[in-house]
């Protein structure tokens, strides 16, 4: 099989992830109402999904470097559909949490498999261009998930999405079966796992800076997700549809960025890269702040700027720890998405204490949190001689 359309199928299996994470927010009311339960119930069939998720990174990257990349997201697929197809099954709404961590439990792999394949592959320009590709399939997940689940809900049950996302899964588990390779090199493993191997990662100048980094952009982005509405509907009297589409500008700019990204790292060191988004960030989270409440096309401005300097770090992050850690890949991309999902429960869970104390003060806290990052960065890469190359033999000196 061409390895453009290997990228493309592994792609795939990360986008049903964050995609199966948000389907069916716009038929929440209706499983509540379905199962009679309260709303902090129901909405823990999301929260529990993005814990699991979070948690079974760390889990699926040692073993994933360990036993292969085909071996281990077959069963995670399998497991996704039984999780899928208990949801659909599901007569309470403990039977609904429940499969719905089975749901994520399973569909977690892909993820940590999609990078790894990909580093396995590709090097060099290939390589940016690639990971560019897999970040646009992720950011497009919880984009796509409510607009079809909420297309599914017009003409069928919430039910009805779960059916669907089984039929799906089983699609994703024949086209990987007979079309996908293992492109781990060797068939011994690497050594017994250790939770020394996340040490590696992260005493790593570039492995903390690239995690860090993903934790404060996805803990920024929710915190627009989560806080934006409340502006949108008590200053400019949108309704909910109209506040849907206010959130496309920053979700376009965000997949534009991923492609761009993949590209641009082509002709500029990836490290003058990400201090630079960052610096871009922490200016956009500043402009929202003062704009948003001026011009409703200031704020999509302000919004388009995060998404992009969001979308173009994306694929430089992934890059770099597919070079750094050749042989502990999949355990680094583990760390990594370990932390982004950290980011996204942080990030509404931290900013609803600051919501009511000020105006704007868990943006504020946003933009605090950004430039220790920023600065931490700059601190640990000002070292323009050291290269990818020689932080890999760091990396495998200590280890």
């Amino acid at each position: 099989m061409n390895k453009r359309w290997i990228v493309i199928l592994v792609s795939l299996a990360a986008f049903f992830g964050p995609f199966t994470q948000t389907i069916y927010v716009p038929l929440i009311p209706e499983v509540q109402q379905h199962f009679g339960s309260s709303e902090f119930v129901v909405n823990l069939t999301i929260s529990i999904f993005t814990l699991v998720l979070a948690l079974m990174q760390v889990l699926y990257g040692p073993l994933v470097d360990r036993f292969g990349r085909k071996k281990l997201l077959l069963p995670g697929i399998f497991i996704y559909i039984v999780g899928s197809f208990g949801a659909a099954l599901s007569a309470s709404i403990w039977m609904l949490l429940f499969f719905r961590a089975i749901q994520a439990a399973g569909i977690a792999v892909g993820s940590v498999v999609a990078t790894t394949v990909i580093g396995d592959l590709f090097e060099g320009k290939a390589l940016g261009r690639s990971m560019g590709t897999f970040q646009m399939f992720v950011s497009l997940g919880p984009v796509l998930g409510p607009i079809i689940g909420g297309l599914i809900g017009g003409y069928t049950t919430f039910e009805g999405v779960f059916w669907i996302l089984t039929f799906f899964g089983i699609i994703l588990a024949l086209l990987n079966m007979y079309f996908l390779p293992e492109t781990k090199i060797g068939q011994g493993d690497i050594g017994r796992f250790s939770l020394r191997d996340f040490g590696i990662v992260l005493n790593n100048r570039v492995g903390m800076v690239v995690v860090v980094l993903g934790f404060i952009q996805y803990y920024t982005f929710y915190q627009f997700l989560v806080f934006m509405p409340n502006l949108l509907k008590e200053t400019y009297l949108l309704t909910t549809i109209q506040i849907g589409w206010v959130f496309l500008p920053l979700s376009l700019t965000v997949v534009i960025g991923n492609l761009v990204g993949g590209r641009l790292q082509e002709y500029v060191l990836p490290k003058k890269l990400i201090v630079t988004c960052a610096s871009l960030g922490i200016l956009a989270i500043l402009l929202y702040i003062f704009l948003a409440p001026v011009s409703l096309f200031l704020l999509n401005i302000s919004l388009a700027l995060f998404g992009l300097c969001m979308g173009v770090c994306s694929p430089i992050q992934t890059t770099l720890l597919t070079n750094t850690f050749i042989e502990k890949r999949a355990t680094a991309i583990g760390v990594y998405n370990f932390l982004r999902y950290l980011g996204m429960a942080a990030g509404p869970m931290i900013g609803t204490f600051l919501f009511n104390w000020k105006p704007f003060a868990e943006f504020y806290f946003s933009a605090f949190l950004f430039s220790c990052v920023l600065l931490f960065a700059r601190q640990k890469l000002k070292d323009p001689h050291i290269t990818i190359q020689e932080e890999t033999k760091d990396v495998y000196s200590e280890g």
